[in-house]
């Protein structure tokens, strides 16, 4: 048996020694580098996860700050007026602030109403016909203002703010039959704290009035509710004291019923009689109803203003 020198022995340990730490090394290095790549692939992804969510953020709130955009037409301060034979006022021709009476001599009923609200449906069923049958006439305008004050009282569909919007898209495509509309909307109320009704059964209630214009349309402006957040402002300014048509500055709630300017009391019940006489009173009238003059020009339809009957 061969005996090796101590010394290569001892050189050949110390380069088996240097290869292994070399190896120990490159490992280390190559481990360095995948932890590296691996922090840096999350940083990447946390960043355009952080970017996705600032845009979306961004976006949100630029679409909750930017304007609603045109109201429809004929709404003239989110209300439509509809004179005699019921027709709409145009918005051309109505005057930039409600004012008492429409200088025709007619009496003016100005209503704010939400189509949730069980006492404006009481309102309605007791009063509808007896202004219809004033602004018919020529009697009496009547301004009815579409809020969405009880938004939050249908199991989270938002009736109140989906049904506005409806009877906007009316105002909108078909104004001549709003009056019409307002009356089939109160006639199919739901209950208060129900969903309400969907929106192709709101679509269904609107286009079955008779006359309805641009049906189509409509169903589109539904579907899109393509004024919702027109209504949204509206109702906000209103809730906050911005009220065409009264002077107190101050809005209490729906229904709102003003006559010439003078707020309607609601009665328990809520009786024709006791409107009919608050509308004789506040209108001056010794007659049991107001003498039918002609209205504001409705549209489409010039009628010249008369004197009153005395």
């Amino acid at each position: 048996m061969t005996n090796r020198p101590e010394g290569d022995s001892r050189a050949e340990r110390n380069e088996r020694r240097e290869a292994a730490r070399q190896r120990a090394q490159r490992a280390r290095t190559q481990q360095k580098r995948r932890q590296r790549g691996f922090r840096l692939g999350l940083q990447i992804g946390l960043g355009v996860v952080l970017l996705a969510a600032a845009t979306i953020v961004t976006l949100v709130l630029v679409d909750s700050v930017k304007p609603a955009g045109p109201g429809p037409s004929n709404m003239s301060q989110g209300g439509i007026t509809i004179g005699q034979d019921l027709k709409a006022v145009t918005a051309s021709s109505q005057s930039p602030a409600p004012t008492a009476t429409d200088g025709s001599g007619a009496v003016r009923i100005t209503m704010y109403i939400d189509y949730l609200c069980p006492t404006c449906g009481q309102f309605e069923k007791a009063n509808g016909d007896y202004i219809e049958s004033l602004v018919d006439s020529g009697a009496a305008t009547v301004d009815i203002h579409p809020v969405a004050t009880l938004s939050n009282r249908s199991q989270g569909t938002k009736y109140s703010l989906r049904a506005a919007n409806a009877a906007a898209c009316v105002a909108d495509h078909s104004p001549n039959q709003f009056f019409a509309v307002n009356a089939a909307l109160f006639a199919k109320q739901p209950e208060q704290g129900t969903a309400g009704l969907t929106d192709a059964q709101l679509t269904r209630v609107v286009t079955g009035v008779d006359g309805l214009q641009q049906r189509s349309a409509i169903t589109k402006c539904i579907e899109d509710q393509t004024f919702s957040k027109w209504v949204d402002e509206r109702t906000t300014s209103v809730v906050g004291g911005d009220v065409p048509g009264s002077s107190s500055g101050e809005f209490p709630g729906v229904p709102l019923v003003l006559v010439n300017g003078q707020r309607y009391e609601l009665t328990s019940p809520i009786t024709n009689d006791d409107f009919r006489t608050f509308v004789v009173t506040a209108a001056g009238a010794t007659e049991s109803t107001p003498t039918p003059t002609p209205s504001a020009t409705p549209t489409g339809t010039p009628t010249p203003s008369a004197t009153p009957s005395s």
